[in-house]
């Protein structure tokens, strides 16, 4: 798993939403599917966002993976994990929660 802090100059936020997470995946991806299905059993908010679909899904996947198009890779405010497990995510989405209770960035 990689883990990157997003450059908050760089201009990379594609999303802003209230869910917990963006998650960027592509169909027939069978890292995608089982991470899925593991944060289904959470009550996390998630947006989806299907890089074959969305060339700037799929431009930030490979700004965030070294020019390839990893998925599973998952946004948690500034936080971006490449092919994270579902405990790695949640403890980012936790921890985002916690800063965003007391004004600190995540």
């Amino acid at each position: 798993m990689q883990k990157h802090l997003r450059d908050p100059e760089g201009g990379w936020t594609l999303t802003t939403n209230e869910d917990d997470l963006i998650f960027y995946w592509r169909p027939g991806c069978g890292f995608c599917m089982a991470l899925e299905g593991q944060l289904n059993q959470t009550d996390l908010a998630i947006t989806y966002r299907n890089i074959w679909e969305d060339p700037e899904a799929a431009a930030f996947v490979r700004a965030c993976a070294d020019g390839n198009e990893i998925v599973p890779t998952v946004e948690v405010g500034e936080t971006v994990m490449v092919n994270p497990s579902a405990d790695e995510v949640v403890a980012a989405v936790t921890a985002h929660r916690s800063a965003a209770l007391t004004g600190e960035t995540s």
